[in-house]
């Protein structure tokens, strides 16, 4: 959303005073809380009186025979939308320490037609002061729909399937694109011109003006010169270090050397050797 559709718009702070549940329910619940009407009574939750010694009540929820009754022609057969669920839960309550939490939301008027409509409300509806998780109690149902769930996840989502005829589909490409590429390239490398073995000296003391020590990659890249022909030149004006710090590098021969650190201060007694 860029910038311009951004509007300062006033929030309902009416029910900041209000303390709200935070409830966690399985899958299948929520698949058919989500495709139910608005009218349904989808449930009847009931919280019994703290008993002693216990630290929060007993909660329990208790799914309307409209919401077991759904089904969904859509949906195949055993998908949690499809199958018979359990009816009875208990939730378990915990409370809510060391967070801040809140539910907002926001209420669009229907005949409005805008990204982001001016006349867009948005609400605090309160502080999330517990947390809830919904379980279904151990009945032979629930351990029904269990079985199920884990039969299907145990399914290969790829199987091997035998052929009784060649499909001409499946014909594998002779060769790829990349592979031609790079075979090009690297003939195109290999027949490069050489230059004059004075050119290419040149070339490689212009380079060592700017740095003491160069890898071979580097020098090809600069000269453009077949590796071969490269390191028979750099044979007669360059040594290979073979120690640290700067092993499998190249420099110059110490009579060759002549660095611009050298000319600005030609009293000191240091080297860049």
């Amino acid at each position: 959303m860029s910038a311009g559709h951004h509007t300062d718009r006033e929030l309902d702070l009416s029910n900041a005073g209000r303390g709200v549940w935070l409830v966690k329910v399985p899958k299948y619940i929520a698949a058919r809380w989500d495709r139910a009407p608005g009218s349904m009574d989808v449930g009847k939750l009931r919280i019994a009186n703290r008993v002693q010694g216990q630290k929060s009540s007993n909660v329990s929820l208790t799914l309307s025979q409209a919401v077991l009754a759904m089904k969904d022609e859509d949906k195949p057969k055993g998908s949690p939308d499809s199958a018979e669920i359990p009816r009875d839960h208990t939730l378990d309550v915990s409370t809510v320490t060391h967070q801040a939490l809140g539910v907002f939301s926001h209420q669009t008027p229907s005949n409005c037609n805008d990204v982001v409509p001016e006349s867009e409300k948005l609400v605090f509806e309160g502080q999330i002061v517990q947390k809830l998780e919904c379980r279904p109690q151990a009945n032979s149902k629930y351990m029904s729909l269990k079985l199920e769930a884990i039969r299907k996840a145990a399914i290969p989502k790829r199987v091997v399937k035998q052929l009784d005829r060649i499909v001409q589909n499946y014909k594998p490409v002779s060769d790829h694109k990349h592979n031609i590429e790079y075979e090009e390239r690297k003939k195109a490398e290999g027949k490069k011109a050489r230059d004059d073995k004075e050119a290419v000296q040149e070339m490689l003391f212009s380079a060592f003006e700017k740095h003491q020590y160069y890898n071979i990659k580097d020098l090809v890249k600069i000269t453009r010169q077949p590796i071969v022909y490269l390191k028979e030149i750099l044979k007669d004006v360059c040594v290979y270090n073979l120690k640290n710090p700067h092993k499998n590098m190249w420099e110059l021969k110490p009579e060759y050397r002549h660095y611009k650190v050298d000319e600005a201060a030609p009293s000191t007694s240091t080297s860049n050797d």
